[in-house]
C-alpha cells in the first residue's frame, strides 16, 4: 500500500504596515540618491517603549494592559503623534505608523518629529471610569518618555479630546504647583474649554476635503455632482464627508466596523451621524440606505473614494474592484505596496495619507503654539491658516511629482526626506 500525504500550499505571509512604509521609504530614498549614512538612521527608531501595567476594574479585580510608545525620529523637533486603543496595537504597528508620522510633519513643514503608541485594548468593553484610571495609569507609567518639548501625544482610533484631557491632568499632576500650567502642551486635541483649539475636531478631515478640492481645481473639476464612498464614520470620515457635501458631492457608500451601507441616490452626511449618534456609534440599519456585503464596499461605483479607517484596506486581492478615480487617504497607511501598483497602473491617482491625512497634525501645531504663547485662535483664522498650510504642501508636491515624472506618494516621500536628510547634513552626527 502506498502513503499518500496531502501537503498543504504555504499560505502567502500577509504584509504589514512596517514593510509597507519601509518599502515606501526605500524607494523614495533610491528616487533622490539619499545619503546613505542618513538612510540607516531612518530605517530605524530611535525609542521603543512597552509598558505593563495594572490597572483596577469597575469588579474589583486587577486587570494587566500593554502600552506602546515609539518615537521615530527628532531630527526637526520634538515628537509628535496619536495614541489609539485598538486590539491591532503592537509594537510593529507603532513603528510603522511612528515613520509615517516623521514623513507627515515633515512634509507639512512643521518642526516636529515622529511618535505613535497606544494600548492593545478593546475599548467598548470597558466602561467610561475605567478607561479613564487605564489611561491615567499609562500616562503616569510613560513618565518623562512624554513632554511639551519632547514628545506630544493626540488623539487617533478610539480615543478623543477626553483622553487628552486625562493624559493632561495626570502629567501636570506631576510636576510641582508652580510648574503645572507650563506643562498644558503636552497632548493636543484637548477639549476647547482646556486648553484645546478651536477646529481641531474637523482639522483632519477638513484637510482630506481641502486635498481633494485642490485636485479638482488643478483638474479644472467641479466637486458639485461627484460622487464617493467613505470607509470608516468616525471622526475623519464624517467630517471629509460633510464638507463635500456642502460643495454638492453626492455620499453613495459607507462603511464603519459594524457594517456597510450603499444608495445610489444618495445618503444625507447629518443624518447619518445622527443616526449612528443613537445607535451607539453604528451605522447599521441606517433607513435610508441600503445593508451590502463589506466585502464588495470598495467596488461601489463613485468618483472618489475615502478609506478613512485602518491601515491595509485596499491591497491586491480589492484593488482590482476599484472603480472610483482618486483614492484619498483619510487613515494611516490605508494602501498597501501590491494594491498600490494596481491602483497607479489603473491610472487612478492617489492623494497620499502624509499629505491628505496631515490636517490633524497641522492643527495640533496650531494648539501646541497657542498653549505655549498663552494665545487663543478663532475657527475662521484657524481654518484660514490650515487652507494656506495644505495648499502650500499640495503645489510642492504636484509640482515635484510632474517635474520627476513620479506619483504623488513617492514625491510626497522624497520631498520630507530631503528635508530631514538637509537637516543631519547641516548638523552631523554627535559626537
Amino acid at each position: 500500500m502506498i502513503n499518500t500525504q496531502t501537503v498543504e500550499k504555504p499560505q502567502p505571509v500577509k504584509r504589514g504596515m512596517l514593510d509597507n512604509v519601509l518599502e515606501q521609504f526605500n524607494s523614495a530614498a533610491d528616487k533622490i540618491d539619499l545619503n546613505p549614512n542618513v538612510r540607516k538612521i531612518l530605517s530605524i527608531t530611535n525609542t521603543e517603549i512597552i509598558i505593563h501595567f495594572p490597572v483596577r476594574m469597575d469588579n474589583g479585580e486587577v486587570e494587566i494592559f500593554t502600552g506602546y510608545r515609539v518615537q521615530h525620529n527628532n531630527a526637526l523637533g520634538p515628537y509628535k503623534g496619536g495614541l489609539r486603543y485598538h486590539p491591532t496595537v503592537d509594537i510593529d504597528a507603532a513603528r510603522a505608523l511612528a515613520m509615517w508620522m516623521t514623513w507627515k510633519t515633515s512634509l507639512a513643514g512643521l518642526p516636529y518629529g515622529g511618535a505613535k503608541g497606544g494600548i492593545q485594548i478593546d475599548p467598548s468593553k470597558y466602561s467610561k471610569g475605567e478607561l479613564e484610571r487605564i489611561t491615567r495609569r499609562f500616562t503616569y507609567a510613560l513618565g518623562e518618555n512624554i513632554g511639551p518639548e519632547h514628545d506630544i501625544p493626540a488623539p487617533d482610533v478610539n480615543t478623543n479630546d477626553q483622553t487628552m484631557a486625562w493624559i493632561a491632568d495626570t502629567y501636570m499632576s506631576t510636576k510641582s504647583t508652580s510648574e503645572r500650567s507650563k506643562n498644558q502642551h503636552v497632548v493636543t486635541g484637548k477639549p476647547v474649554g482646556s486648553g484645546g483649539l478651536e477646529g481641531r475636531d474637523r482639522a483632519t478631515g477638513y484637510g482630506v476635503f481641502l486635498t481633494i478640492k485642490f485636485w479638482a481645481e488643478k483638474n479644472n473639476e467641479s466637486l458639485k455632482g461627484k460622487t464617493f464612498i467613505v470607509q470608516g464614520f468616525g471622526n475623519v470620515g464624517y467630517w471629509a464627508a460633510h464638507f463635500l457635501e456642502n460643495e454638492g458631492a453626492k455620499m453613495v457608500g459607507v462603511q464603519d466596523a459594524f457594517g456597510s451601507l450603499q444608495n445610489k441616490e444618495g445618503i444625507t452626511v447629518e443624518d447619518l451621524f445622527n443616526y449612528g449618534k443613537a445607535n451607539n456609534g453604528s451605522i447599521v440599519g441606517f433607513p435610508e440606505a441600503d445593508a451590502m456585503d463589506g466585502k464588495e464596499f470598495f467596488g461601489l461605483d463613485c468618483d472618489i473614494c475615502i478609506p478613512a479607517a485602518l491601515g491595509n484596506q485596499i491591497t491586491k486581492e480589492n484593488a482590482h474592484t476599484i472603480k472610483a478615480t482618486l483614492i484619498a487617504e483619510g487613515a494611516n497607511g490605508p494602501t498597501d505596496v501590491e494594491g498600490e501598483k494596481i491602483l497607479l497602473e489603473r491610472g487612478i491617482t492617489i492623494i497620499p495619507d502624509i499629505m491628505c491625512n496631515s490636517g490633524g497634525v497641522i492643527g495640533s501645531y496650531f494648539e501646541w503654539l497657542q498653549n505655549r504663547n498663552g494665545e487663543l485662535w478663532q475657527m475662521d483664522e484657524i481654518l484660514e491658516k490650515l487652507e494656506k498650510k495644505l495648499r502650500s504642501t499640495f503645489k510642492k508636491v504636484t509640482a515635484y511629482s510632474e517635474e520627476k515624472g513620479i506619483d504623488m506618494r513617492t514625491a510626497a516621500f522624497s520631498i520630507a526626506i530631503e528635508r530631514i536628510e538637509k537637516a543631519y547634513v547641516l548638523r552631523g552626527i554627535f559626537p
